[in-house]
């Protein structure tokens, strides 16, 4: 069973969508190892679920995601829709044409230090082809050189870790290329040119205009186009992650690819995760009330044609005057740069994906998927430890047992907190934390300071430690040893109290030294708090005077569909009623 690689084939819908997964590539690059030592331990997650090997024409092996990518026109700023990977080592062409030439040329855009340092890194790559089958030096100054290629024969993984360079992008990351440190196929990213990513012109901002973009014949037959390029290369294709925006009309788009998925893929996963930033940067009471008909929208139609549809977010809440954003105790991020917050979501998915994509005992996305929808409830919540608060020198029970009552997870979901313990259903996932590490080391003869100390493995340890604070609940727990690594050009948005390796220390760590690695710790719930938090979002949209917004009407959604929208998620709101609270209605009912 651990030898099939169960592959996923990824879509990003939308700009902040891309932020989140251009961290999320940059970590899973961070994690791969092109020149391993075969004497090391092989890894616990299997990086072919994600990543397909091909060749540029000069024959060189490449190593890219499997990936489509969907954003506006103007999104891209430096990076080229095709990539550069396939002319890296590409020939000049014979010009033969005698007659006259008139040139013009566009200025380029400007590149950051890291996006410059990358390109040196490639330039290098091609002049001593070498490089691409040995490990890089670096210079003195730190700057890359004679280094392997990302994406190609190697990665930037040993020139970043090497030179410690640390780069401070707050302040020139506008798009989601600016911070992207791998190579991506040439079929990966498709611009829709109909609609601008900047400006106050068309712009693509309700749920109907990007519901209507799969109407269009071109649109559609290209998408799928892509879709087969990805797909017929797989031995055993799994299923599909949709990183979508859910406050804008990549909702609608959405909306329509994933029932083209759920139609045209049938008995494969689909896991559907609705993205919305803390702040929009342009935002305006109008534009709220979009955002807020866009998220209702969207989760009744995303939920409906998916395995597991996951709102992801670190807003207090989705409607328009939402609670303060969602704080870690270890992290000192800006809630208003998505380059921060997109950061953190990252992290967090990076370990809530773990259950399909381990190599052992690991399930298939369909698997996790009929674990958690209990009862046809396919809306999940996540929640996160990021990084998981654990001494240097503890052990897991140790930092269990130090949380209390309430494990030390933070709510990604903007759906609130469960404070009871009440839950249908859950899947765990813990990473970082290595072999002795795991359990308890006490002499023999020693009083265990607590029942979690006297379990003999990792998994016994998080299990028992689960049924104490969500009793009755079913369970599934994943560990993965590894940790997730948060090097160049993840933010480094950690407090002093964390050490290199992502644990508390006793003493503050010097500024000039990142934070390398964390432990994490994530968990996907069914949870009865989606009744609360759907409800509310049910009673605010209903509030609203509809027809004072033409202008999202008639973009493409008609007043009778968006109330029968209305209705269903209503009708999904009462899907999460506790047993108990049904029982405390009919009494309220009754009286």
């Amino acid at each position: 069973m651990g030898s099939l690689c169960r592959e996923v084939v990824t879509l990003q819908l939308g700009h902040y969508a891309s932020f989140v997964g251009t961290h999320w590539w940059n970590l899973q690059d961070a994690s791969l190892c092109y020149d391993a030592d075969p004497r090391d331990p092989p890894s616990q997650v299997r990086s072919d679920v994600l990543f397909r090997e091909g060749r540029t024409q000069s024959g060189q092996t490449t190593y890219t995601p499997r990936l489509i990518a969907l954003d506006l026109k103007g999104s891209l700023n430096a990076l080229r829709q095709e990539g550069t990977l396939y002319e890296l080592h590409r020939q000049d062409s014979t010009f033969t044409w005698e007659g006259e030439v008139m040139t013009h040329k566009e200025e380029p855009a400007v590149k950051n230090p890291f996006l410059q340092d990358l390109e040196q890194l490639d330039v290098n790559s091609w002049m001593y082809p070498a490089a691409g089958e040995m490990q890089g030096e670096v210079s003195a100054e730190g700057d890359f050189s004679q280094q392997q290629c990302r994406g190609a024969g190697g990665s930037v993984n040993a020139s970043v870790e090497r030179t410690r360079k640390l780069f401070s992008l707050e302040g020139s990351v506008r798009v989601w290329s600016d911070f992207l440190r791998i190579h991506i196929h040439p079929r990966s990213i498709s611009v829709i040119h109909q609609y601008n990513h900047d400006g106050e012109t068309n712009r693509m901002e309700a749920f109907g205009q990007g519901e209507a973009l799969l109407r269009e014949p071109l649109f559609l037959e290209e998408l799928e186009d892509r879709l087969h390029f990805f797909v017929e290369e797989c031995d055993y294709l799994q299923g599909f992650q949709v990183l979508c925006d859910l406050q804008d009309g990549f909702s609608g788009l959405g909306s329509g690819v994933t029932e083209l998925l759920h139609d045209e893929y049938k008995g494969r996963g689909v896991f559907t995760l609705g993205l919305a930033p803390i702040t929009h940067p342009d935002t305006s009471p109008v534009k709220d009330v979009f955002h807020l008909l866009n998220s209702v929208l969207g989760m009744v139609s995303l939920s409906n044609h998916s395995s597991l549809f996951c709102p992801l977010s670190l807003r207090g809440g989705l409607g328009r005057r939402p609670p303060p954003h969602i704080t870690f105790p270890h992290l000192q991020y800006d809630p208003s740069l998505w380059y921060h917050s997109s950061a953190v979501l990252a992290t967090a998915l990076e370990t809530l994906t773990l259950p399909y994509r381990t190599v052992q005992d690991g399930a298939t996305m369909g698997q996790l998927a009929d674990s958690l929808a209990v009862s046809g409830r396919k809306v999940v919540t996540a929640c996160g430890a990021v990084p998981f608060p654990m001494m240097l020198g503890d052990c897991l029970p140790d930092a269990l047992a130090g949380c209390g009552a309430a494990l030390p997870w933070r709510p990604l979901s903007a759906c609130g907190e469960q404070s009871d313990g009440r839950c249908f259903a859950q899947a765990v996932s813990l990473r970082g934390i290595e072999g002795q590490s795991l359990v308890s080391q006490l002499d023999p003869g020693t009083q265990p300071p607590s029942p979690l100390h006297c379990y003999g493995s990792g998994e016994e340890v998080l299990t028992a430690c689960l049924q104490e604070r969500y009793p009755g609940t079913p369970s599934v727990v994943h560990l993965v040893q590894s940790p997730c690594k948060t090097t160049t050009p993840f933010p480094q948005i950690f407090t002093p109290a964390l050490g290199k390796h992502g644990f508390l220390e006793s003493s503050p760590r010097p500024a000039s030294t990142p934070v390398d690695s964390i432990p994490v710790l994530t968990c996907l719930q069914s949870s009865p708090l989606l009744h609360r938090c759907l409800s509310e979002l049910h009673s605010e949209v209903s509030a609203v005077d509809l027809r004072q917004f033409c202008s999202f009407l008639s973009a493409g959604t008609e007043l009778d569909d968006l109330r029968e929208a209305l209705q269903d998620f209503k009708a999904l709101a009462q899907h999460y009623r506790m047993n108990s609270d049904l029982d405390a209605s009919s009494e309220e009912e009754s009286d």
